[in-house]
């Protein structure tokens, strides 16, 4: 168990809005998969209305970032990465459709060499006219930005503590992740990963923001790569 004086090696950034039923489940899931390692949970809650906070035991390896008010997924996640005080962090949905089973097997590909393992649902379990328009959006956003990522719409991913400077605050930043570490010199990779029927709730965004805010944002962060500076620090020759 870490202890909040040693910085635990994996941290788990949790973005959630209106989970209650979830989260208790998700927590439990999540101490299973990283069983013997040190590692911190960070639960950021995004302004949630119901009894989210509430329904998270409390436990030393526990964090809980609150907001004020809902401001999106983008910002809860970025709020949660920088909070990260870990080796590695990893993200996941609060709604159980990420498998957290799935974590040590992106891990493994971090401690293998990469600097951001990107989890892609190879069966996804969600509507067809969700999975059509996300196929869609992904094929045009990976040509645009170049990123090579199949399924960005996947919040399940591990990185190095690194590639969390390469983020720019923006609402949407969440699907561009991989473009933004990519086009700042560091590795990526892609794995499949368990997708799950939602159980609890519903689908906090629809497709209006998924499709057209995502091609607006998809401009700005082309601008944004053919400025962006290389940050990944080459190894040092006198070693």
């Amino acid at each position: 168990m870490s202890s909040p004086s040693k910085a635990p090696a994996v941290s788990v950034v949790v973005p959630l809005y209106n989970e209650e039923e979830n989260v208790p489940i998700l927590q439990a899931e999540l101490a299973t998969a990283l069983e013997g390692l040190e590692y911190e949970i960070i639960f950021v809650d995004d302004g949630s209305t119901d009894s989210t906070v509430s329904c998270i035991t409390a436990d030393p390896r526990v964090r809980i970032l609150p907001f004020g008010q809902n401001a999106g997924q983008s910002a809860a996640i970025y709020e949660g990465l920088h909070a990260a005080r870990g080796a590695t962090a990893v993200l996941i949905d609060g709604d159980l459709q990420n498998d957290p089973a799935d974590i040590p097997k992106l891990l493994r590909e971090i401690e293998a060499g990469a600097d951001l393992v990107c989890g892609y649902r190879a069966e996804r379990k969600d509507t067809r006219v969700k999975r059509l328009t996300s196929r869609i959006a992904n094929l045009v956003r990976s040509r645009f930005t170049k990123d090579a990522v199949r399924d960005t719409g996947c919040t399940l991913k591990a990185m190095r503590r690194e590639c969390i400077e390469t983020l720019v605050p923006f609402k949407g930043m969440h699907r561009f992740i991989p473009a933004l570490v990519k086009g700042a010199g560091y590795s990526l990779m892609e794995i499949p990963v368990n997708h799950r029927p939602r159980r609890f709730g519903v689908s906090k965004y629809g497709l209006g923001n998924r499709a057209v805010r995502a091609t607006v944002d998809m401009f700005g962060v082309r601008w944004l790569l053919s400025r962006q500076l290389t940050r990944k620090a080459r190894h040092d020759l006198r070693s």
